[in-house]
């Protein structure tokens, strides 16, 4: 983890850049296809999540009030959104525009004025920063 200076602008450029956003997202889908078969199942998806716990460090989602199905569940929510089909599977195309609606988010929540976040190695936000600092 590293502390960083961001803005919503760096981020919507690094959307913008569909070859630095395509790459990136292509290599995270790739990661996470364990079984290489194009496409990412629920369990793929919710095994990188829950590894993550990204609902308990990030949303505060945790404790004794919240049992193990239930963030299942939680997490099943999550992976709808990518499963833009509802054919239980999330094809890279998918997920790269989920990836895309959640960054857009991301850089609408944070504003045109620049933030310091704690940001994880090999994140999306830290390629953005590392995208940023090399000038391109």
């Amino acid at each position: 983890m590293s502390v960083e200076i961001l803005d919503g602008e760096t981020i919507r450029q690094f959307v913008a850049d569909e070859l630095a956003f395509n790459a990136s997202i292509d290599c995270r889908f790739a990661n996470l296809d364990t079984n290489h078969d194009g496409l990412l199942s629920f369990m793929e998806m919710a095994k990188e999540l829950m590894s993550m716990r990204v609902l308990e460090v990030h949303f505060g989602i945790d404790g004794p009030e919240m049992n193990h199905e239930e963030l299942v569940e939680l997490y099943r929510g999550i992976f709808e959104r990518f499963d833009k089909d509802g054919d239980g599977n999330v094809d890279l195309e998918d997920f790269r525009a989920e990836m895309k609606e959640v960054l857009l988010a991301v850089a609408a929540g944070i504003g045109f004025l620049p933030v310091q976040m704690v940001v994880e190695e090999g994140s999306f936000l830290k390629m953005v920063v590392e995208r940023e600092a090399a000038g391109l």
